[in-house]
């Protein structure tokens, strides 16, 4: 008997074990300069302006932007809103998700790039990294280093004061929905030594403001370009509203290849060269690590962090700018001009996200212009259907809810109508503070021989003593039972 193998024996593949998840490789990304990166630091300057700001802003004696979800108000400057007031968080978010929409359509991943909390705070977070570590090299050379007494003294100040910046975030955070000097004066222990009643600090808000800022530490200290690339939902799904008319951070082969390292002074042609020095500066200051010369990819975050590196480079070189540039694949193949590529980018489907994006805009607007500031609800007592008072007339009994939207008190009269002798035998009017709300019990009174047996449609009519334009109708019934 033959004991040999055979042959499909020998040929059996080996099995190679493959990870789940790639393993992540350090990124030290350099710092750049030039006219994106300025305007990217202009907009991480207005961005934190409004948001470490907006808490502190005063407006008619309190905070000018607080969501009180204990108390179900929410104050943004003059308006106040309430939970009936829900449609206009939905019109937000549809007018924020169809904003996405055209600037994505139009110009790639600008949100991304620019006004993203993730990047915005990365970009923070790097840049005091830079400052107390040093710059790309340093920081390589440093953490490959054993640890010293210098090495424990960096990385100590680095961290700490990404924690200081982090739980400063997180109580900005927790500003927005519990006054912020109530919140500063407990956490500071003021409140502690003031009278009872004064503001302590709760297990919620200690809870937030820790969470808060151990998300802005991990996300943009730790975890960087991983949020990018594997958490968040939009770089997987950006293809879907990119076409080839799109404008897009892109690298210009037919320019730059082939490319390769040469003196400033020789002639590039003569050597068979394009313009790309093979420098990698557009990898090195690249917050996610690509290499945009390998074509459009899910990872860039379209910062043109690239761009500024590049430019530098031509321009030291004597090239012209732009080798990577803003521009579209139907661009770059068809080397359309400037004008043509404004012209393509008014195609029709972003006109129709731009035209209901404004026409929902616009209804918004003139929604809350018109807004009424006042509003009103009826329930009837169902516990007494209707009664006899008097040996004359049916009562009817109804509890309204009256809501002072304003930051004003008014006096609020209360007239019935819609049925003969219909008449407020009581509630008829009322003080509302600012922004408040009051039940008020109200009774009806019927002549008994004026109205049939049964339900009768009866109109309730709310309005400010001192200002007749604040007014509300609500309708409800009447009810007469038989026998009466």
């Amino acid at each position: 008997m033959n004991d040999r193998p055979i042959a499909s024996e020998l040929a059996k593949p080996e099995l190679v074990e493959q990870p789940l998840y790639e393993v992540r490789k350090e990124i030290y990304a350099r710092a750049v300069s030039g006219w994106f990166a300025r305007w990217r630091w202009t907009l991480v300057f207005l961005t934190q302006l409004v948001y470490y700001g907006g808490p502190w802003l005063v407006w008619n004696g309190r905070q000018a932007v607080l969501f009180d979800l204990v108390a179900r108000k929410f104050y943004i400057f003059g308006i106040v809103f309430w939970p009936q007031d829900f449609i206009y968080l939905t019109a937000l978010l549809v007018i924020s998700a169809l904003s996405l929409f055209v600037f994505t359509a139009v110009a790639g991943r600008l949100w991304c790039g620019y006004a993203c909390p993730q990047t915005v705070y990365t970009e923070i977070f790097m840049w005091i990294e830079r400052k107390v570590e040093g710059d790309r090299v340093a920081r390589m050379r440093l953490d490959q280093q054993p640890m010293s007494a210098r090495k424990f003294g960096l990385k100590a100040a680095k961290h700490g004061l990404w924690a200081v910046l982090s739980l400063w975030t997180g109580f900005t955070f927790v500003g927005y929905f519990t006054p912020i000097h109530e919140l500063g004066a407990a956490i500071t222990g003021v409140a502690a030594a003031a009278t009872p009643g004064a503001p302590q600090l709760g297990p919620w808000e200690i809870f937030w403001v820790l969470f808060y800022g151990f998300a802005t530490y991990g996300n943009a200290g730790w975890m960087r370009e991983q949020v990018c690339k594997y958490m968040c939902p939009y770089a997987r799904f950006q293809s879907a509203m990119f076409d080839p008319d799109t404008l897009i951070i892109t690298y210009d082969p037919g320019r730059g290849e082939p490319r390769g390292p040469r003196a400033r002074n020789a002639d590039a042609k003569a050597l068979g060269l394009g313009d790309c020095v093979d420098c990698d500066l557009c990898v090195q200051v690249c917050p996610t690590g690509i290499d945009i010369r390998d074509g459009l990819q899910y990872e860039c975050i379209g910062c043109a962090a690239c761009i500024d590196g590049c430019n530098q480079v031509m321009a030291r070189m004597g090239y012209p700018k732009g080798l990577i540039r803003y521009t579209t694949e139907n661009a770059l193949r068809e080397r359309l001009t400037p004008s043509q590529i404004l012209a393509r980018s008014l195609r029709p489907r972003v006109l129709a996200y731009t035209a209901i994006l404004w026409a929902i805009i616009i209804a918004i607007a003139v929604t809350l212009y018109t807004r009424v500031p006042l509003k009103v609800d009826v329930i009837r007592d169902r516990g007494s259907l209707s009664r006899e008072v008097e040996g004359r007339w049916v009562e009817n009994t109804y509890r309204l809810q009256i809501m002072n939207t304003q930051e004003v008190a008014h006096r609020f009269v209360i007239r019935a109508g819609g049925a003969p002798t219909l008449q407020v035998a009581e509630g008829d009017s009322i003080e509302i503070p600012g922004a408040a709300t009051r039940m008020v019990p109200v009774r009806l009174r019927v002549d008994m021989g004026k109205l049939a047996a049964g339900t009768h449609k009866i109109e309730f009519d709310v309005a400010a003593a001192d200002d007749a334009a604040i007014a509300a109708h609500e309708r409800s019934i009447f009810l007469v039972q038989s026998g009466k």
